[in-house]
């Protein structure tokens, strides 16, 4: 046997082996380097576009769905209503008139008003006020439960009316009861994820301001009697535009109550 040939044999074959095991270990090396850079990079990106935000919630780390049912206004509730001419569709769609119109201040400060909520609308202590739509002079309020806001649903929502005057004349009224939160308490996604999510779909552009973002909730199926509330990440950009992302999922929610692909 040429055991000059058969040592040189050897050596290439270890000389093979221990390069396969550098680029291996090299290539694991790398994975770990880029996964790493994956979890911190969407702060980079969003700061190499000129994109900022407020301090984003980090306190909130698990949630749970919300079940609960359209209310049904009862005889007795509607009798205590003072002023007013009130009327019901379906039991669960309250509809009233102001016999004496009421004078407001100013209808974009529509917050001032939780306590003549609280006196003249049946749980009117659950409502808080989203925004003034100029256009239909109406003051829009939304259910609240746990102290998040039940976003954009027709079954907890109450909708005043105003004329030429700043005068409330009358609303209608829906509302959510018997909420109550499921037993199983999940991870939700942190809010920088719902900025990333936002960021991919090209709805964050550069030179954007996220001015605000907060933790509520959103019903997918919304005409039924009964409903299922998702834990759903509100996005306002440059104080004008809303987003909603599924705070277990990741899907972003579209203004029509579809998750958006």
């Amino acid at each position: 046997m040429d055991w000059s040939k058969t040592k040189t044999i050897f050596i290439i074959t270890f000389l093979i082996l221990d390069l396969f095991l550098g680029y291996q270990f090299m290539q694991k090396r790398s994975s770990s380097q880029l996964d790493v850079i994956l979890e911190t990079t969407i702060e980079e990106q969003l700061e190499a576009d000129g994109i900022t935000y407020v301090d984003l919630p980090k306190e909130v780390t698990k949630a749970t769905y919300v079940s609960g049912k359209s209310k049904v206004f009862t005889k007795e509730e509607i009798e205590k209503l003072s002023n007013q001419q009130v009327e019901t569709v379906n039991q669960s769609v309250l509809q009233a008139k102001f016999i004496k119109p009421i004078l407001i201040q100013d209808p974009k400060e529509g917050y001032r008003l939780s306590e003549f909520l609280k006196q003249n609308i049946i749980s009117g202590e659950n409502y808080t006020f989203w925004k003034y739509d100029e256009n239909t002079k109406t003051l829009i309020y939304f259910q609240q439960y746990d102290g998040k806001i039940i976003y954009n649903n027709v079954s907890s929502m109450l909708l005043i009316h105003l004329n030429d005057n700043n005068e409330m004349i009358g609303y209608e009224q829906t509302m959510l009861e018997d909420l109550e939160k499921d037993k199983k308490k999940q991870e939700i996604l942190p809010a920088i994820k719902a900025l990333e999510t936002l960021y991919k779909k090209n709805l964050l552009k550069p030179g954007d301001r996220v001015t605000k973002i907060d933790l509520g909730y959103y019903a997918l199926v919304q005409f039924t009697a009964s409903q299922v509330l998702t834990p759903t990440w509100h996005v306002v950009v440059n104080g004008k535009t809303d987003y909603y992302v599924n705070a277990f999922e990741g899907q972003i929610i579209s203004d029509e109550n579809k998750v958006l692909e």
